[in-house]
């Protein structure tokens, strides 16, 4: 079975197109689901109005479902709690020269 773990991972491979860091350090991905060959991840965006919205909810799909366990994944946004930087990984603040 697969693991959270190796869901985030694969996850990590997915880029907001207006930032060059992943989903997963950003603290865009919120809750990851796996029920038998089943993910459902619950994510938000940046801002509640990116029109990136549709593109990145299929990305995440898509590489969930190059896991071989994953036969079905489903993406949900969300927008509470709101995304703000403080979510951010050491290592996307280190990317993006913040905190220096």
């Amino acid at each position: 079975m697969v693991t959270e773990e190796q869901v985030r991972e694969v996850l990590s491979d997915v880029y907001d197109p207006e930032i060059p860091v992943n989903i997963v350090d950003l603290g865009l991905v919120y809750e990851v689901k796996i029920n038998d060959d089943w993910v459902g991840v619950k994510m938000t965006l940046t801002a509640p109005g990116c029109p990136m919205s549709g593109y990145l909810a299929q990305q995440v799909k898509e590489r969930l479902l190059t896991l071989p366990e994953i036969k079905d994944a489903d993406v949900r946004l969300v927008w509470e709690p709101l995304w703000s930087p403080s979510m951010m990984s050491e290592e996307a603040k280190k990317q993006l020269g913040w905190g220096l």
